[in-house]
């Protein structure tokens, strides 16, 4: 889950970008390595690293104190509310309202390229909602309005990777061919190997 940065010797996080949707790939951020789960989050700079990798944080952008304890706190409200409504169940909403009104936002008027009128958002929550807000707001999104029969779980037994199944026949099992989906094939195909 982790490789050296180039010419750094440094370690950066390393995060599955399989999700195909903000809120999922939230989710991967903790995946399953020899039977345990780890956390691709130590600190609050590695959280801040996968904002950047997202998009939504600068490359300049200093982490904020407390990013990683609520950073893991969303993501596990978060996984509790998707969870909960692939399982069919009430899905909790307060923790994730917490984060949406966190991050009070406002619409502002800008003008862009060749004097054409732009609306953007602009936040007025500290440091941390500012952050997290537009990941809570994906996730709120993903709740309510996208097709939640498109939310799947990789089927491979040894992970837990979520994804939007966004292909055409809507039929996508694994988190990715290369990671999940080979590995499948490989097991079964050695298992009808030994089997004759």
């Amino acid at each position: 889950m982790r490789a050296g940065e180039a010419g750094t010797g440094s370690q950066v996080p390393v995060f599955p970008q399989v999700g195909d949707h903000l809120a999922l790939d939230l989710l991967n951020t903790e995946a399953w390595s020899h039977g345990t789960v780890v956390d691709g989050w130590a600190s609050d700079r590695d959280v801040l690293q996968w904002l950047v990798q997202q998009g939504i944080a600068g490359a300049r952008a200093k982490a904020p104190r407390d990013l990683l304890t609520h950073a893991r706190g969303m993501r596990s409200a978060i996984r509790e509310a998707i969870s909960a409504r692939k399982a069919g169940r009430p899905v909790p909403v307060d923790a994730l309202n917490g984060y949406l009104q966190a991050c009070p936002t406002t619409l502002r008027m800008e003008r862009g390229q060749a004097g054409a009128l732009l609306l953007d958002r602009e936040a007025h929550g500290d440091a941390v909602a500012t952050m997290l807000g537009p990941v809570a707001e994906a996730a709120a999104r993903l709740l309510v309005e996208d097709d939640f029969s498109l939310v799947r779980q990789c089927e491979h037994p040894d992970c837990i990777l979520w994804f939007y199944d966004r292909t055409k026949s809507h039929r996508r099992r694994w988190c990715s061919m290369a990671r999940c989906g080979n590995r499948q094939k490989a097991a079964r195909f050695r298992k009808r190997s030994g089997a004759e």
